[in-house]
Parts: structure tokens; sequence; C-alpha cells
């Protein structure tokens, strides 16, 4: 079965919060997949967007580090955009949903965990080819 925008959720992170601040932990048992990449992006103008994309095998965890930032999730049928402006907060995608990452605020850091390392093979970066895919 083909991944739709329902399979899309929130995942907590651990947080310690005491008065010399707050410290989050990611360990493999609060990810749904085993980690092999983490990347982030940071300097991001306001008016720019990452992501444009879809992933045939790999898994993501969107974290909005500092700042804020919207995600635009697809599944070839429905669309739906989530705001991400908590560091505790994970926004989890599985394969075969199309991402696209706007409205950075100044100063924003996305972090993302990945289920792959990179696979140029994995992405499908046109929006009609990753709908044929959908409805294959």
């Amino acid at each position: 079965m083909m991944n739709t925008i329902a399979q899309v959720h929130f995942v907590t992170i651990p947080k310690v919060h005491d008065i010399r601040g707050k410290l989050a932990v990611v360990e493999k048992e609060h990810i749904p997949f085993k980690m092999q990449r983490i990347y982030y992006l940071y300097d991001v103008p306001s008016d720019a967007y990452r992501g444009g994309h879809a992933h045939k095998k790999q898994e993501s965890i969107v974290i909005a580090l500092s700042g804020s930032f919207e995600v635009l999730i697809k599944d070839g049928h429905h669309e739906k955009r989530i705001m991400l402006n908590k560091p505790d907060k994970g926004l989890y995608i599985p394969t075969g949903i199309w991402r696209e990452i706007d409205n950075f605020s100044s100063g924003s850091v996305c972090l993302v965990i990945a289920s792959t390392e990179f696979d140029e093979t994995d992405y499908m970066r046109d929006y009609n080819e990753f709908k044929t895919y959908k409805d294959s």
C-alpha cells in the first residue's frame, strides 16, 4: 500500500528541563527507523523553498531546531501544510510523500534525520513523475 498524508505524524523528542535550560535527546528508540544520515538547512532566505521532491526508500524526521518554517506535504491526492516551530517535535515523513519546505523565519535551522544514505536514484524531483509513481 502506498503511503498517504495520514501516515505523516509528529514524533515527540524527549527533553530535560532545569534552570540551566533544556536538553533534547534523540536516540534510536525515538525514531521509527534506523538513522543513516543527518543533515541540516540554515541561512535559507525567507522567500526561498527547499525540498520539492519525494523519496522511494527514504523515511525522514524533520525538526525545527531554531525558528520556524512550514512543510507542505502531498500524497498525490491530498495535501496539507504543517508549521514546525518547536525543537522537541519532529515531523515523520514516510516514503512516497512529496515535501516542500518554505516560509523560513530569520535564523531558522531545519534538521533532517534520514533512514538512508544519499542516493540520487531514490529522489523523485518532478511532480508529474511522482504522480505517475503514486498512481501505478
